[in-house]
């Protein structure tokens, strides 16, 4: 277990106060949402890694074998590294609450760390995900937000839904944003992150 296993940015906050770890999207990298989180959640560490798989050139946290058909194998890797990742930073950090805050890759991989290691995360934003399979049934207690888009090409609205329900039928408390366009991210979208946050300093 290291806290150094991804290259990462990171922004020590208070003993005591959460940590929050933002995952980038397919082609970003661990600037992507850095300057965001921090300032979401002023007092808070705020780990951004970068995603230590390439797709053409693209920084991604897993491999995928095509458009919505992920490599489950890479999948099951990336999430124990993941899960590793941040209760080391956790631990080094003396830090409270651990928050997560992925958009589309970042947040399909933080999905599946939920399914897999349910508890880790007391509270996560799921950006745009897309779990394109059944996930294994758990026992959940944490937050989730969902956030999508209506006509997202990548992402439809069936198995966001899906997803969804999965998380509250397994015991997790839900909440869903919608907006009415795609793949992008949106001003209310922002303004559900901050409500959703504001219990932890946001």
């Amino acid at each position: 277990m290291s806290k150094d296993s991804y290259v990462h940015k990171v922004r020590p906050g208070k003993p005591g106060a959460p940590l929050l770890v933002v995952l980038h999207g397919t082609g970003g990298d661990e600037n992507q949402f850095f300057d965001f989180g921090s300032r979401l959640l002023p007092d808070a560490t705020v780990i951004s890694p970068r995603g230590d798989v390439s797709e053409h050139g693209a920084a991604r946290f897993f491999r995928r074998k095509a458009e919505g058909l992920y490599d489950l194998d890479d999948l099951a890797r990336a999430t124990e590294r993941m899960a590793d990742f941040v209760e080391a930073n956790r631990a080094h950090y003396q830090a409270g609450p651990l928050i997560g805050l992925g958009f589309s890759n970042g947040a399909n991989i933080l999905a599946n760390v939920l399914v897999e290691k349910p508890g880790l995360f007391d509270a996560s934003v799921l950006m745009h995900p897309l779990i394109p399979f059944q996930p294994r049934p758990r026992q959940g207690a944490s937050r989730v937000l969902i956030t999508a888009g209506e006509h997202d090409p990548i992402c439809p609205v069936p198995l966001t839904q899906s997803l969804a329900d999965y998380f509250a039928v397994n015991g997790d408390e839900v909440t869903t944003e919608w907006h009415s366009g795609g793949h992008e991210i949106r001003p209310n979208e922002i303004d559900a992150i901050k409500t959703f946050l504001a219990p932890h300093g946001a």
